[in-house]
C-alpha cells in the first residue's frame, strides 16, 4: 500500500497534468485559426530573402578574388539569409508556406539546392520529430540525441566519453552540425530505398548540387567558390543547429514516458519561446516562437507573431529564453528522471558525491 503523501502527490500531479492538457487543447484551437497561408505574403517573403541572398553571394564571389576579408565579413549576413531560406523550406515541408500543396513541394525542392538539405527525406524525419518531441521512448529521429542520467551512468567509460564529446558545444555546433548538413545528408544510409522520402530525394538533390555548383565553379573558379560559399554553409548550419537545440534543450524541458506523453503538453512545456532581438527574429523567420509552431505546425512563419499578439497568454505559457539566458543551456546534456530537469555532466558528478 502506497503512503498517503505519495497518493496525494500523484493526485496533485494528475490534476496539474489535466489542467495542462485542457490549456494545451485550448491554445492549439486558437493557433489553428492562423494556419491559412497567404500567397502574397509568401511571395513577398521569398523575394525579400532569396534575392538579397543571391546579391550578397555574388558580391562575396567577386570580393573573394580581390579582398578576402570583405568576403568573409559578408558571410555573416549571407548565413543569416540562408537560415531564413531554410525556414521557408521548413514551412514548405509542413505544407504551410503556400496554400497550394504542389507549390510548397516545388519550392521546397528548389530551395534545397541552396540549403543542401534533401527536401522529401528531411520532411519525413521532421514530421516524426513533431509527432514524438519529448517522448522518451521515441527519441532519436529528427532530434538531438539525449540520454537520461540512468542511461548515461550505465554506459562504459568509452561510451560515456563518446557521448560527452558528442554533446560538447564546440564539437556539436561547429563540427557536428556542419558535417551533418554538408556530408551526412549526401549519404543518409538509414533512408528508405523507395519513395520520394528516401534515396530518390537524396540522389536527385546530389545530382542538382553537382550540376548547379559545378557550373558555378567552372565560371568563377573553385578557389573563389570555396572561399565564398563554404564559410556561409558552415555558419548557417551552426546557427540552425543552435536554434534547433535551444528550442527543446533547456532546464525545464518536458520529457515523459510513452504512457504519460501528451502532444499539447509537449508543445507548451517542451518547446521554448526564444525571445530574440527583432533583427535576429527576422533572419530566423520567427522560429523562436517555437511553442506556437508545435501547437500548430501548419501556421506559416509569417503569421506566428500575429498568432501570439492575438493571445497574450502564449507569451508566458512556455519557457521564455533570452539570448543571454540561452547560452547557459549549452552545458545541459542529460535528462534527470528524479528532478525532471535537464542537467549537465558536472551535476551528475555532484549527485554521485552527495549519494556516496
Amino acid at each position: 500500500m502506497k503512503p498517503q503523501h505519495a497518493l496525494t502527490s500523484a493526485t496533485e500531479s494528475a490534476g496539474v497534468e489535466s489542467q495542462d492538457m485542457q490549456k494545451g487543447r485550448r491554445l492549439a484551437a486558437h493557433c489553428s485559426a492562423y494556419r491559412h497561408a497567404d500567397t502574397r505574403r509568401a511571395l513577398f517573403q521569398l523575394f525579400t530573402t532569396v534575392i538579397p541572398f543571391f546579391a550578397v553571394a555574388g558580391a562575396m564571389t567577386y570580393l573573394s578574388q580581390h579582398a578576402l576579408w570583405a568576403s568573409l565579413l559578408l558571410a555573416i549576413p549571407a548565413a543569416g539569409l540562408l537560415v531564413r531560406i531554410f525556414i521557408i523550406q521548413h514551412d514548405c515541408g509542413h505544407g504551410s508556406f503556400f496554400p497550394s500543396r504542389s507549390a510548397n513541394t516545388i519550392m521546397g525542392r528548389l530551395l534545397s539546392v541552396l540549403t543542401l538539405t534533401p527536401y522529401d527525406h528531411w520532411r519525413r524525419s521532421h514530421a516524426l520529430h513533431h509527432a514524438s518531441s519529448g517522448n522518451l521512448k521515441r527519441r532519436g529521429v529528427g532530434d538531438i540525441n539525449t540520454l537520461t542520467v540512468r542511461e548515461y551512468t550505465a554506459l562504459s567509460a568509452w561510451q560515456r566519453l563518446q557521448y560527452r564529446l558528442y554533446r560538447n558545444p564546440i564539437i556539436l555546433f561547429l563540427v557536428g552540425v556542419p558535417v551533418y548538413f554538408l556530408l551526412i545528408h549526401r549519404f543518409p544510409f538509414g533512408a528508405p530505398v523507395s519513395g520520394n522520402g528516401g534515396w530518390r530525394s537524396i540522389v536527385a538533390l546530389n545530382i542538382a548540387i553537382i550540376c548547379v555548383y559545378g557550373v558555378l565553379m567552372a565560371s568563377v573558379g573553385w578557389m573563389p567558390f570555396v572561399a565564398a560559399y563554404i564559410p556561409v554553409w558552415i555558419m548557417a548550419a551552426a546557427i540552425g543547429g543552435w536554434l534547433f537545440f535551444i528550442q527543446h534543450q533547456f532546464e525545464d524541458a518536458y520529457w515523459a514516458d510513452e504512457e504519460n506523453w501528451d502532444l499539447q503538453i509537449a508543445a507548451i512545456h517542451g518547446s521554448s519561446y526564444y525571445v530574440l532581438p527583432r533583427v535576429l527574429q527576422w533572419f530566423t523567420g520567427n522560429i523562436g516562437l517555437h511553442h506556437i509552431h508545435h501547437l500548430c505546425s501548419r501556421i506559416p512563419n509569417y503569421r506566428l507573431q500575429e498568432c501570439m499578439d492575438d493571445c497574450p497568454e502564449l507569451e508566458y505559457v512556455s519557457p521564455r529564453l533570452t539570448l543571454g539566458e540561452s547560452i547557459k543551456c549549452a552545458r545541459l546534456s542529460l535528462w534527470d528522471e528524479d528532478s525532471r530537469k535537464l542537467i549537465g555532466f558536472s551535476d551528475v558528478e555532484d549527485l554521485a558525491i552527495a549519494q556516496a
